[in-house]
């Protein structure tokens, strides 16, 4: 077993070779053969987008190599901003599609105040709704729930006696010292980040016990306990089991669920039904064991997303023969 020092180390050489890559991400990888796996797309041209995050990186790669093996030319945009960067590119017709996810579009776009526990129920009211007011449509869902949560590191959530969000709120007013949290910029924001957690909970953290990061310095501060004990984590990431992570319980159920799914406007949706039906197989693979191999392949193993978008595709048997 790897010491939590040889570990922690390989985790942020991983994470500064994303970051590096990340910033200039534009579909790359191993190319693949257009039109491999059929024709059905003859003809369209889609531009791709995708959220900065490791997660939504791969997704927008592995949609831009099927894409491409079923007959579409493909512009990337991938690695193109934050979730409001990417909905007003797609309301403004910048992009055509990119994946989004089922709590993000409740809350965030939709501006709903509270989510709906049921993942079937969430993702059918997400989905007619932005359909009927945006002209959003919606191809999913997949069976991964990509999900905020807290995270710490084991020995001291041990040491601290925490298991869920509400053993927070107590350490809070007990032991207000201990409670220091590491977020990113968009968490702190969001109507379902921090400020939405701390209503549900009444939990009350200092300004300065509050550290803005980026996504993968969040994980690594959090696993050294130095600048937070708590960090904000999504709960298919793999660095969670890379590092050791302790995962709270949501006890009251705050996080809604985010199943993601490709948004595309309705009249691309028109123009191209058989989007539907190439995407269809890949969405049914996508389940939470399988995005947390993918992205630890990223962050933990230091693979280029673009790879390993179209090397599990090819394991999957989405890209033909030809792949």
């Amino acid at each position: 077993m790897l010491s939590r020092t040889l570990r922690r180390t390989l985790t942020m050489i991983a994470a500064t070779a994303l970051t590096v890559s990340a910033v200039g991400a534009c579909g790359a990888g191993d190319a693949v053969e257009a039109g491999s796996a059929g024709n059905e797309l003859a003809g369209a041209k889609f531009v791709v987008g995708s959220k900065d995050f490791t997660e939504n990186i791969m997704l927008g790669e592995i949609a831009v190599h099927l894409l491409t093996a079923h007959g579409a030319e493909i512009t990337p945009k991938i690695n193109l901003g934050g979730t409001v960067v990417n909905r007003k590119a797609l309301l403004s017709k910048e992009i055509d599609l990119y994946w989004e996810y089922s709590g993000t579009g409740w809350i965030e776009h939709l501006k709903n105040a509270s989510p709906i526990q049921d993942s079937a129920e969430q993702f059918k009211a997400t989905s007619e709704a932005d359909l009927a007011k945006n002209k959003i449509r919606w191809i999913g869902p997949t069976p991964l729930n990509n999900t905020y949560a807290l995270a710490i590191r084991s020995e001291k959530a041990t040491e601290l006696g925490v298991k869920t969000v509400s053993d927070v709120v107590e350490l809070a007013k007990t032991k207000p010292e201990e409670v220091s949290i590491c977020i990113e910029t968009e968490f702190s924001t969001r109507d379902d980040g921090l400020p939405g957690l701390s209503k549900a909970y009444d939990l009350n953290i200092p300004k300065d016990k509050i550290s803005l990061l980026d996504t993968g310095v969040v994980y690594t501060e959090t696993d050294k306990g130095q600048t937070c004990n708590f960090g904000e984590v999504f709960t298919t990431d793999g660095r969670i089991a890379a590092l050791g992570l302790t995962v709270l319980e949501d006890d009251k159920k705050f996080f809604p669920i985010y199943n993601a799914a490709v948004t595309v406007r309705d009249e691309t949706y028109q123009k191209y039904p058989a989007l539907q039906k190439v995407l269809e197989p890949l969405i049914a693979k996508l389940d939470d064991a399988t995005m947390q191999k993918l992205n630890a392949k990223v962050d933990v193993d230091g693979e280029e997303p673009g790879k390993v978008a179209s090397d599990w595709l090819s394991e999957a048997g989405l890209l033909g023969g030809g792949a």
